[in-house]
């Protein structure tokens, strides 16, 4: 994953209410997923890559899904047993590096992705983290640039005293 994605991972994370959240999460895997196909390619031409870097960052976001869900309610049972098939799944993968096995795991994801995004929409709730620092974007005197300021909030940002 490139630093600008991760920087808008993490500006969306600050700003995301818990259905964005494992929208954002099913992205990043989705992103690791396809990180771990180009480095196996970068391989077979005989470059370094690093394969195993990318297959644990998805694994890591794996396993924050499986850890968020409630089993109490449905439909988390079912979907811990999809977690868990992809968790086995990617082990497989990175034991045998095989593209077709990481492609087989993104069927499994995207649609879970599509519709938690849609579910997302409909939900209302303010965002998880509260004292983030706010974000205000637009577009500049520039020709088709858009700049972020950030605002200063004080010295405890993020931690409420």
């Amino acid at each position: 994953m490139k630093k600008e994605e991760k920087q808008q991972f993490t500006l969306r994370i600050t700003q995301a209410n818990p259905t964005e959240l494992v929208v954002i999460l099913y992205e990043m895997l989705l992103c690791y997923l396809e990180d771990a196909g180009e480095e196996l390619r970068l391989e077979e031409r005989g470059e370094t890559g690093h394969f195993r870097e990318a297959v644990r960052n998805a694994r890591g976001c794996l396993n924050e899904l499986l850890n968020s869900l409630d089993c109490k309610y449905e439909p988390a049972p079912t979907l811990y047993r999809l977690y868990m098939f992809c968790i086995r799944r990617l082990a497989r993968a990175g034991q045998c590096r095989d593209a077709a096995v990481l492609d087989e795991i993104r069927r499994v994801i995207e649609p879970l992705h599509d519709a938690y995004r849609k579910i997302a929409d409909q939900n209302s709730a303010g965002p998880v983290m509260n004292n983030s620092q706010t974000v205000y974007a637009g577009l500049t005197y520039g020709r088709n640039t858009l700049t972020e300021n950030l605002t200063d909030q004080g010295l405890n940002r993020g931690i409420l005293a």
